[in-house]
């Protein structure tokens, strides 16, 4: 199974940790600093992409994200001299996506032509609702006007513009979410990524809800009713959901994210970047420390790494199941089988495919409309 991780492809993520402001509802490692020597981080992202290409000799480089934090706080300048870099240790691929991620808020007209000089071809913009009241809910710092403005602009500089939308907030109907959401489907948007709000430990609203301040927030029943309308009102529009919680027309689905759903390798820098390579035949987990200051002393020492882990074949199994079952296309049965050293249970295939929770077809398995409704308690229960 030593070349397993080609059925994936092979891409890079480079974190950039910094935002202006911290949203009550995120848990990433993002923080908020007001001075940021841009030639430290640079010379720091050098030093660990020469490193791991060092251990990643000849492959096609298939994808770049820019993920954060806010990349679109990067000087275009870091950006350009990062991707250059990347191109000449590795073999682009000659469709290489390179996506950046931007906040609304942080998006000028002369930054963003900057960054497709430099090789972006992809922005992924963090618009995550068009209403002011549940903007200020959920901490964003730009009104509706600057994200249709900012879209105005990416839409200008770049032939894919994706952005995010959340759902499931505090006090929203489902008249209201159908209402949004036709709105920005009307936006001429080929990618949108639409996700139910969480409520996570050790963020802000985590510390609300557990004191019972964060009211408002939907029942379960009324959430899914939801997320059916909204599997319903983009299939009409077009975008149909070619995984759980992402939609695009045909052929604007984010190459990078399909490599992580179809379990391929990459690379991850940056504080608290995760990665998957394989590595003389073995797959490795890596993470990266998560402070900026510990990660760019790590990196001055050596290595931003703060562990790596081997992941065992049949722990493989289990990765490639739970994230490629998230895709409409599925998985492919055979793939699993060589890597678990058996085949998925016949008995639990059956009962499920009874219940139409999923379809079989040609060696593939893929979730039914119902079941990715319910995927977590589809996939604990072939796993089990």
């Amino acid at each position: 199974m030593a070349d397993d991780w080609r059925n994936g492809g092979f891409g890079l993520y480079v974190h950039w940790p910094f935002c202006e402001a911290k949203c009550p509802y995120c848990d990433f490692n993002s923080h908020v600093s007001k001075n940021i020597d841009q030639k430290q981080w640079l010379d720091a992202y050098l030093a660990e992409l020469r490193r791991s290409a060092i251990e990643t000799p000849d492959r096609v480089l298939n994808t770049i994200f820019f993920g954060g934090g806010t990349p679109s706080l990067m000087n275009p300048d870091t950006v350009s001299v990062v991707i250059d870099e990347a191109r000449s240790l590795w073999r682009p691929a000659n469709d290489m996506e390179i996506s950046l991620e931007a906040n609304p808020g942080s998006v000028e007209a002369g930054r963003f032509a900057a960054y497709r000089d430099a090789g972006v071809n992809r922005i992924s913009m963090g618009v995550q609702a068009l209403n002011d009241e549940d903007l200020r809910r959920l901490g964003r710092i730009h009104t509706v006007a600057e994200a249709r403005a900012a879209f105005d602009i990416a839409r200008a500089c770049f032939d894919r513009v994706s952005f995010d939308l959340i759902y499931a907030r505090q006090h929203q109907t489902l008249e209201s979410w159908q209402a949004e959401l036709t709105e920005a489907l009307s936006m001429a948007v080929d990618h949108l990524s639409l996700y139910q709000l969480t409520i996570e430990e050790g963020t802000a609203f985590g510390d609300r809800y557990a004191v019972g301040k964060l009211r408002g927030l939907p029942e379960d029943d009324h959430a899914a009713d939801m997320y059916l309308a909204t599997q319903e009102i983009c299939e009409a529009h077009g975008l149909p959901a070619y995984e759980v919680s992402n939609h695009a027309r045909p052929g604007a689905e984010s190459q990078h994210n399909q490599i992580y759903w179809r379990y391929g390798d990459y690379v991850g820098i940056g504080p608290g970047a995760h990665g998957r390579v394989t590595l003389n035949g073995r797959k490795f987990a890596t993470e990266t420390h998560l402070s900026p200051n510990t990660w760019l002393n790590a990196v001055s020492n050596g290595s931003g790494e703060s562990d790596r882990t081997e992941v065992l074949l049949i722990e493989q199994a289990a990765e490639y199941l739970m994230m490629c079952i998230r895709l409409r296309e599925g998985l492919d049965m055979e793939r699993y089988s060589a890597l678990s050293g058996h085949p998925l249970p016949k008995d639990k295939l059956d009962s499920l495919s009874d219940l139409g929770m999923i379809e079989l077809s040609d060696s593939r398995l893929k979730a039914t409309k119902d079941g990715r409704a319910v995927l977590n308690a589809v996939i604990r229960e072939l796993l089990e």
